[in-house]
């Protein structure tokens, strides 16, 4: 796309002057007609912020976790196909509209205002989320601190945490059933190409696996146990938290920069965890569970499966959340959003295969180290990463510096999916209150951070992850499977998808039809009727939330769908209330509310044509800020 030329009033961000009296014609136009909207910098800019915000921890700990949880490779079948089916048609449509209307995931419901509470669900979706995806930052912060030491503290069955049922993971020897039925101390290297093996003991723990129980989460028994607040963990979480607010208040002075590093350090990281977990020993037995004959392919007949797939895509591609439709509406017109939506999808789905590589290489290990199947090795989804992980860490040359890299490697991927996540909340804010929220951007702004913070404290207590777990299974999953079927049906079949086709050949020019086949067949049918499959299958075949050994109990499942409950009653809610306000008979009024307003239509007026040649001209534009920056604080030149 080359170099955008910014507003003058956001001087910070434009790079080069304009290279003639054209681009001085255009800058000025769009600096009259939009003086608040900020354009990205350049393409690669662009890209490789969706990237960064599409590729976050779901990739590295959700992903993985959910391969595990569901037979292994068989994962991967209903994942692809969720992509292909689900997550790249929304993923395009979302990008296509948020470009062509220039607006956030509320004001863009101009296009059927019937369905406005659509994007009121997903700015509640991303408020819950936040809730808890700064927790897994905080976890990120204290493995980070715990690594600056001449060692890691979870290489050992050190005595500050460790119990009987500790085994050193680099122990040579282990506990062998003789021919004679006696029981021999031999070294691991002598049982290679007999018919002997070590003892089974499902009762012994890996030292990372005691260590994230007894150190970093102080564990309770359940939810019922709240237990005390982790102080350590609530002072990671509180810097969290001030980093955020501190971010968005300021505003982020050279974005482009930044998401250079967040976008493509990971990478670097996973790759020499790749390498390194894939010469050790057992390597192998992970990988084949992975994706070779020890998957279990007989779970692709529960609907969890099928659930959690396409769950996984929306998350990871943060489709029906409204991220999507805030990073797009920072483009020009014409970008091509057809490209942008596959390249974002194709790298976000290769993230999490190379991720599944990386883990199950060393679940392979810690198989073979500790004698049990695979299968057997880990029950915490969650914690995988705070286990396998650094596991692995432990074992490679200069281990504290390799883990210092990776907990920050977190650390940015966390931070710039939560970045967008607050402004999802703050734009709302924004759209409620547009005076006092240019006025007071910074207050308002750590005030909800502060509010978010508060409601997050029950996640650092020692029942924590028992809450995470629970807010993840229903406002992480289910709502959002809701939101994207009313999403489909809002977006197709009330707007209209001939419509949707006009204005984005409007920004990318004329297709042929056949371009379409794919992309209706998906709007229309394939992909709000697979969606409304896996939540009836899913909830005929419910199963409560689990983590660990513990039972979840029953006024848990209850709030848990109490919260589910409160992200998608604003749905009908808002929806009576545009039909009890406007004039006309009931059967008008619905009529009314699912037409486009007046004001609906490309930002610049020069874009408006065909059908939007007479939209409304004074119609307010909403500027959905992702980067926090106070556009008052910059002077045009």
């Amino acid at each position: 796309m080359g170099n955008i030329t910014a507003p003058g009033c956001i001087k910070c961000c434009k790079k080069t002057p304009p290279d003639s009296k054209d681009d001085e014609v255009k800058e000025k136009d769009i600096n009259e007609e939009n003086p608040e909207r900020e354009l990205w910098n350049s393409k690669t800019d662009y890209l490789l912020s969706m990237v960064g915000y599409a590729v976050g921890l779901g990739n590295v700990w959700r992903f993985p976790y959910l391969a595990f949880k569901h037979g292994g490779g068989a994962f991967l079948i209903p994942y692809i196909i969720m992509l292909a089916l689900a997550g790249l048609p929304l993923c395009f449509l979302e990008c296509s509209l948020g470009q062509f209307a220039s607006l956030g995931p509320v004001a863009l419901w101009r296009m059927a205002p019937l369905f406005q509470g659509v994007g009121v669900t997903m700015v509640c979706v991303s408020t819950f989320v936040a809730i808890y995806y700064n927790v897994i930052i905080a976890y990120s912060l204290f493995y980070l601190f715990a690594s600056f030491r001449s060692y890691l503290p979870w290489s050992q069955c050190f005595p500050e945490f460790a119990d009987v049922y500790c085994i050193n993971s680099t122990s040579d020897i282990c506990n062998v059933t003789m021919g004679d039925g006696s029981i021999a101390l031999l070294n691991r290297s002598v049982l290679n190409g007999t018919n002997l093996s070590c003892i089974v003991d499902e009762s012994m723990e890996l030292p990372s696996k005691q260590y994230w129980d007894k150190v970093a989460l102080w564990t309770s028994s359940g939810l019922d146990e709240t237990g005390k607040v982790v102080w350590h963990l609530a002072l990671c979480l509180l810097l969290a938290w001030i980093l955020v607010g501190a971010s968005l208040a300021k505003g982020i002075q050279s974005s482009g920069k930044v998401v250079y590093f967040t976008a493509l350090f990971p990478y670097v990281v996973l790759f020499i965890l790749l390498i390194r977990g894939a010469t050790l020993e057992g390597a192998r037995e992970g990988i084949e569970y992975y994706i070779g004959q020890k998957s279990d392919i007989n779970k692709l007949a529960s609907g969890d499966v099928w659930r959690d797939a396409a769950t996984q895509i929306f998350y990871s591609l943060s489709t029906a959340w409204g991220g999507l439709i805030a990073l797009s509406s920072y483009n020009k017109f014409n970008n091509n959003t057809y490209m942008d939506s596959i390249v974002v999808c194709v790298i976000n789905c290769i993230t999490s295969i190379i991720a599944g590589f990386a883990i199950f290489s060393i679940i392979g290990h810690m198989a073979f180290i500790s004698g049990k199947p695979v299968a057997n090795v880990i029950d915490e989804g969650f914690a995988l990463a705070f286990i396998a992980y650094p596991e692995a860490l432990s074992k490679l040359p200069v281990a504290p510096l390799w883990s210092i890299l990776f907990f920050f490697m977190l650390f940015t991927l966390g931070l710039d999916s939560q970045f967008a996540t607050i402004e999802t909340v703050t734009t709302a804010i924004q759209d409620a209150f547009p005076k006092a929220m240019r006025k007071m951007r910074i207050p308002i702004t750590i005030a909800v951070c502060a509010v978010l913070f508060l409601l997050g404290l029950p996640c650092v207590t020692q029942s924590g992850m028992y809450w995470v777990v629970l807010i993840d299974t229903f406002c992480g999953g289910w709502t959002v499977l809701f939101v994207a079927v009313l999403e489909l049906i809002g977006m197709i079949y009330i707007y209209g998808g001939n419509r949707i086709i006009e204005d984005i050949e409007m920004m990318l020019g004329k297709k042929h039809w056949i371009f379409w086949i794919w992309w209706r067949a998906c709007w229309y049918f394939v992909s709000p009727v697979l969606i409304l499959v896996i939540l009836a299958w899913s909830l005929a075949t419910f199963v409560p939330p689990s983590y660990g050994k513990a039972v979840y109990p029953k006024w848990g499942i209850v709030l848990g769908s109490l919260m589910c409950a409160f992200c998608l009653v604003w749905i009908p809610l808002i929806a009576v209330w545009k039909i009890i306000k406007t004039p006309g008979t009931l059967w008008q009024r619905i009529v009314k509310c699912c037409k486009p307003a007046d004001n609906w239509g490309p930002a610049l007026a020069k874009n408006r044509t065909g059908r939007y040649e007479h939209m409304n001209k004074e119609a307010d534009v909403e500027i959905p800020d992702i980067k926090g920056v106070d556009n008052d604080t910059f002077q045009s030149e």
